[in-house]
């Protein structure tokens, strides 16, 4: 069995996990794609699923060329998003059941998203869930995003533990790779983007829901 002990900590990503961002994200990229005249296949969109805001620009450029207009883009992207996430966004299945059942079990939490702090913190509040965590750690809040391990390294060391006592539940390659190099437990529960080979060869737990995630974690108490 995986998972031999109950963790001690348990550290959440936010978009595809918790909050269903991700469809939004494509949504928005695919529209502002078409205002510009840009091709922009759902398959390049997806491959950014999980990444730094910071590092799209150049994957954008890897794809499209270094000719395409990047920052217009981007810039229509992030127009059309901030619109349509204004209202709450819809909770992942099993989101309470999960966060139910850790606070049940006095197992802390916390919110690790490469998401920049005031987008983070405008979503999880509106979605009712921000004060459920002990702290968040957001992308523009670490020197080295995802998928390196320095933002799942330093929420254990806030909450004074190794790394390995925690377990991280992620949806996307970057964020299990990045667990995976801080040391940490892993669940994965894939949103849009299947789980690449390497995430595969872990021989971590890969489930459909938040709901399965929750069930695991009680045969491990």
């Amino acid at each position: 069995m995986y998972l031999t002990s109950q963790p001690q900590a348990a550290l959440f990503d936010m978009d595809g996990l918790m909050l269903d961002t991700e469809s939004i994200g494509i949504e928005c990229w695919a529209a502002a794609a078409d205002s510009l005249g840009v091709d922009m296949p759902r398959a390049l969109i997806i491959g950014m699923i999980g990444m730094y805001s910071g590092k799209t620009d150049v994957y954008l450029k890897e794809h499209l060329g270094s000719h395409a207009p990047i920052a217009e883009l981007r810039a229509a992207c992030n127009t059309l998003y901030t619109e349509r996430t204004q209202n709450p966004i819809a909770h992942r299945p099993g989101l309470i059941d999960i966060l139910d059942w850790l606070e049940a079990h006095h197992i802390p939490k916390a919110v690790c998203t490469s998401t920049r702090r005031s987008v983070a913190e405008h979503h999880l509040r509106a979605a009712g869930i921000w004060s459920r965590f002990a702290f968040a750690i957001c992308g523009d809040e670490v020197t080295h995003p995802k998928p390196a391990p320095e933002i799942y390294q330093k929420a254990a060391a806030t909450f004074n533990l190794p790394p390995e006592s925690c377990v991280v539940l992620e949806d996307s390659d970057f964020g299990v790779q990045a667990a995976h190099q801080a040391g940490c437990k892993i669940i994965m529960i894939p949103d849009l983007r299947p789980p690449s080979r390497h995430s595969l060869a872990l021989n971590i737990p890969i489930l459909g829901s938040l709901l399965e995630a929750r069930d695991l974690l009680t045969q491990a108490v």
